[in-house]
């Protein structure tokens, strides 16, 4: 555990000089995430520049939910696996969900990609209801998240980075709770957590421009 904290760290200092040299990273609304208790860090997806992005840009020492793929990469499969839990999108399992939201009740950071996966086009795609029930269920913060610039210096299928600008917003914080959250009872359970994922992504999308 030590060994593994250090090295969170160790890596976030190489990644903030190699995001400054390269991609002249920018943060803003940094502040809106509690330094205390568990968060829920919900951003759109455009490349893999962005979970280092979102690493070096907040205070807290974070997990992030990743496919099961990156972690069978011969590459990065171990660093991966140091600071991520493992999901299959196409097949998820009960045991994610509970394994989230216990790491959210402990107080942990958790980094979500609603999407799923990276966008092909460059906008905001569809949520999976999988953060809405993690919402729900955790009763943490949602933090939304805008990360823009990082499919310009790595799209989709590039096998080089190029220099260009990076940014990530992080807006105000939502919060699902029996007291803020009030449903009608006959809205089924899968309807709730749409409903709450749809709200997570129409936040990160009002991010643009800030």
């Amino acid at each position: 555990m030590i060994l593994r904290d250090a090295l969170y760290y160790i890596f976030k200092i190489i990644f903030k000089i190699f995001y400054y040299i390269f991609f002249r990273y920018e943060v803003k609304g940094v502040e809106n995430i509690p330094t205390k208790g568990g968060v829920i860090i919900a951003s759109n997806h455009l490349s893999y520049l962005d979970p280092p992005l979102i690493g070096i840009a907040i205070n807290r020492k974070a997990i992030f939910i990743a496919k099961w793929s990156l972690f069978k990469n011969p590459l990065i499969g171990w660093f991966v696996s140091l600071y991520s839990l493992p999901v299959d999108k196409y097949n998820p399992k009960p045991s994610t969900i509970k394994n989230t939201v216990k790491a959210l009740k402990d107080g942990k950071v958790v980094v979500i990609f609603p999407e799923g996966g990276r966008s092909i086009n460059g906008k905001l795609g569809k949520g999976m209801k999988g953060i809405g029930m993690i919402a729900l269920l955790s009763k943490a913060p949602v933090v939304p998240a805008l990360i823009e610039g990082t499919d310009k210096a790595l799209p989709i299928g590039a096998k080089f980075f190029k220099p260009y600008k990076v940014r990530v917003t992080f807006g105000t914080p939502i919060v699902y709770n029996k007291n803020k959250v009030v449903y009608n009872k006959k809205d089924s359970s899968k309807k709730i957590q749409q409903e709450i994922t749809e709200e997570i992504m129409l936040s990160i999308k009002m991010l643009k421009g800030r």
